[in-house]
C-alpha cells in the first residue's frame, strides 16, 4: 500500500500542545458550573444518613489469626478469616477465662438457641492477659449486668 496517497502521516508520541499553556504544576483556572450542574446538595439526598455512634465502654483483643471485640452494639468474634456478630439481644451469656497455658484469652458466646460459639486470642505479651482481663470484666459488666 503507498501512504503517500493519503498524505504525511503524524509523527507518532504525544504531540505539543496548542495554545498558551500554564506553567508546569498549575492548573489552568475552571469556569464555574452552569446553574443547575455539579453535586446536588445534601437536602436531596446526597449525603449518607449519620450512622449512630455507639455509646459506652470497648473491649478489644487482637492477635495474628483471631480477634474479639465487645462495644455497644454486641460481641465480634473473628478466627482466620471467619466472622461472627452477636448483637446483644440474641445473646444468652458470654464466658472466658484464660487457656490452661496462661497465654490466651479464651471465650464462649451462646446464642438464646443455646449454640455456643468460641474464639481464642493469644497474648503477646504474657502481661497482657491481665490488662485483657480487667478491662473485659469491666465492659461486659456494662453491658450485662449481674442481677
Amino acid at each position: 500500500m503507498n501512504d503517500a496517497a493519503y498524505g504525511p502521516q503524524p509523527p507518532y508520541g504525544p504531540q505539543p500542545p496548542y495554545g498558551p499553556q500554564p506553567p508546569y504544576g498549575h492548573q489552568p483556572p475552571q469556569p464555574p458550573a452552569p446553574p443547575g450542574f455539579g453535586p446536588p446538595p445534601p437536602q436531596y439526598g446526597y449525603a449518607p444518613p449519620p450512622q449512630p455512634t455507639p455509646t459506652g465502654p470497648e473491649f478489644l483483643a487482637v492477635h495474628r489469626h483471631s480477634s474479639i471485640a465487645v462495644d455497644a452494639s454486641g460481641v465480634y468474634l473473628e478466627i482466620n478469616g471467619h466472622e461472627a456478630e452477636f448483637p446483644w439481644p440474641e445473646i444468652r451469656s458470654v464466658h472466658y477465662k484464660a487457656s490452661p497455658s496462661g497465654k490466651s484469652l479464651m471465650m464462649a458466646v451462646v446464642h438464646l438457641d443455646g449454640t455456643m460459639y468460641e474464639c481464642v486470642v493469644d497474648a503477646k505479651p504474657r502481661e497482657l492477659l491481665g490488662e485483657w482481663f480487667a478491662q473485659l470484666a469491666a465492659v461486659l459488666g456494662y453491658y450485662r449486668p449481674m442481677g
